[in-house]
């Protein structure tokens, strides 16, 4: 059935094909390659000199439907690497494909109408399987992703076995164009972009407050969970960045405590600056679990065309992690893991997937080691006791991992957490511990997590999962104070400053030319959490009169309890502060 991973990949797939014909014959451009994604299809191709215009999309989409209409059967050929050679002669990027990728004396093309194309397989019998089709974006990318090849031309498409589909998906497009967090940004001005700095965000104050509330969450995580679940019982330390078994921190822009400065130079991304870390002195098994938690920035070259908001960007910041461990301590140290991500998650509301990606056909290392490592991430899963699903075969080279999808309001899925087992990282830095049985040379694993993943792209998932309703301990606007009249002023600022200083976003609305009601609508639409109302009867109570921005009417509470409820509320970071005010 369609609902089925494998299915839809295969409906896709065979889509990309009836997309890469109509390119083909609207375009005359050499084609490249047309994969399945998660959500639909696309296909690049090759154009020289000009570029795909969003106007010509209409007429790609009408080309594709008429293929479907031919009912086009899909003709798998078995063909030898010369004569493939010989056929695309006129594609270059076909014939590197042949050159780099094809290590066999023949391998399969498959036909559909007049379009010949390099694939593996498999497709649905013919084109009319595809019932509704739409071509619905372009943009330009780089030939393997490389800035320094060929600018190619990509056109993405979405199709579905029934009207209804196409309709709810439509629905969908709609209602993320609302929820988008570039429109957000703005409106809230949260963050903004220039083309003197492409791909680095600026954050505007309020955005900053977002961006470094999220920090300090994880941050604070990080040390209720070292001293209260994976501290040894017979080990202490004051101090949390110098004993074994607990997170380790450092970044410049994180802690102040000093670091050796030629290591920190040699930083050029996490993972190899925390396995210098580990290596800068001897280590030995006394001290394992050693943990290193960075929020260092990190740059990506991503291509201009890629760039999209804050899911896609050339600077940004991960909570990256390094745990260095012995075979042994896997199962416990990927137990911890999970918690850890359970608790930030239910933080946020989110329901996630989880799935366990097992060794690939070209791996390196030991079966046996494999096999260990496995086996305890199973363990560890099935004691978290959320469900779980096998992944045959998807771990990386370098050791297995458990995938996590994290479900949002709209019932999209986004892969944010990652834990991964690494036995190479350990060998190729040389990185090694004195043992219990003396052995100098035992190679420690490294297992990679990170939970928010890039904090620019969590900011971006989380406005969008809330549509820009913050939750009140988040909120870039947790407090407007409105006074009733002119007399009131001067009380309302000095609320307003007693809530500022107290640690809340609060804001005071002097505007003359609004009325009281359209103050309050505005302080709502605006998404403030809380409107403090003052008129004179609140000034003579030292109070205020509660209402939220869904309109629920508190009521008067003296100004020292409306602080005091409101911190206990935003160190709880419960999701509906309004309604349990």
């Amino acid at each position: 059935m369609f609902e089925d991973k494998e299915a839809q990949a295969v409906y896709w797939h065979s889509s990309a094909h009836v997309l890469g014909e109509a390119l083909e014959l609207h375009y005359g451009g050499l084609l490249c390659c047309g994969p399945p994604t998660d959500c639909g299809f696309y296909y690049d191709m090759f154009l020289k000199d000009r570029a795909v215009s969003s106007t010509e999309l209409p007429a790609l989409e009408s080309a594709c439907k008429a293929i479907i209409k031919e009912q086009q059967p899909f003709e798998r050929l078995e063909v030898s690497k010369e004569a493939l050679l010989d056929l695309f002669k006129y594609n270059k990027f076909k014939c590197r494909i042949l050159k780099e990728k094809i290590n066999t004396p023949t391998t399969t093309v498959y036909r559909c109408g007049p379009l010949v194309d390099l694939c593996k397989g498999p497709h649905v019998r013919h084109t009319g399987k595809i019932k509704e089709i739409k071509i619905f974006k372009n943009s330009s990318t780089y030939w393997e992703g490389n800035p320094e090849m060929e600018t190619l031309q990509r056109v993405y498409g979405i199709s579905f076995p029934d009207g209804q589909m196409m309709t709810a998906w439509e629905k969908l497009q709609e209602e993320t164009k609302t929820l988008d967090h570039r429109r957000i940004g703005k409106e809230q001005e949260l963050f903004f972009f220039h083309d003197l700095s492409p791909g680095s965000c600026f954050f505007l104050p309020r955005g900053a407050f977002v961006y470094n509330t999220l920090m300090d969450f994880i941050r604070e995580e990080y040390h209720r969970r070292s001293f209260m679940e994976v501290l040894s019982p017979n080990v202490y330390s004051s101090k949390l960045w110098e004993t074994s078994g607990h997170w380790q921190h450092y970044s410049d822009n994180m802690f102040t405590f000093d670091i050796d400065k030629d290591t920190f130079a040699l930083k050029p991304m996490n993972c190899p600056g925390h396995c210098l870390m580990f290596a800068h002195r001897p280590r030995s098994w006394r001290e394992m679990p050693i943990r290193f938690a960075d929020f260092g920035a990190l740059h990506r070259n991503e291509p201009s065309g890629a760039l999209s908001g804050l899911t896609h960007v050339r600077r940004f910041q991960q909570d990256d992690a390094h745990i260095f461990c012995t075979v042994e301590q896997i199962e416990e140290e990927i137990k911890g893991c999970l918690q850890f991500l359970q608790s930030v998650y239910s933080t946020f509301g989110f329901s996630f997937q989880l799935n366990l990606s097992t060794r690939p056909e070209n791996f390196l290392g030991e079966v046996e080691i494999w096999d260990e490592a496995e086996k305890q991430l199973q363990n560890s899963l099935m004691e978290f006791g959320k469900p779980w699903k096998m992944n045959p075969g998807d771990g990386a080279f370098y050791g297995p991992k458990i995938d996590i999808k994290i479900k949002d309001a709209i019932g999209r899925y986004h892969q944010c957490a990652t834990i991964q087992l690494d036995f190479q990282l350990p060998v190729r830095f040389n990185l090694t511990y004195v043992s219990k049985d003396g052995d100098d040379k035992k190679n420690p694993v490294i297992i990679h997590r990170a939970i928010l993943g890039s904090v620019e792209r969590m900011i971006a998932i989380l406005s969008e999962n809330y549509g820009g309703k913050w939750p009140f301990w988040l909120s870039p606007r947790q407090v407007m104070v409105i006074p009733v009249e002119p007399t009131c002023e001067k009380y309302a600022l000095q609320v307003c400053t007693e809530f500022f200083e107290e640690g809340f976003m609060a804001d005071v609305d002097l505007e003359h030319s609004c009325t009281l009601n359209k103050k309050i609508r505005n302080a709502q639409l605006d998404q403030y959490n809380f409107i403090l109302v003052v008129g004179e009867q609140e000034k003579t109570n030292n109070a205020v009169n509660v209402r939220t921005r869904d309109n629920k009417i508190h009521g008067e509470i003296s100004v020292t309890s409306a602080i005091d409820k409101l911190k206990n509320l935003k160190k709880s970071r419960t999701l509906n502060a309004e309604e349990e005010f």
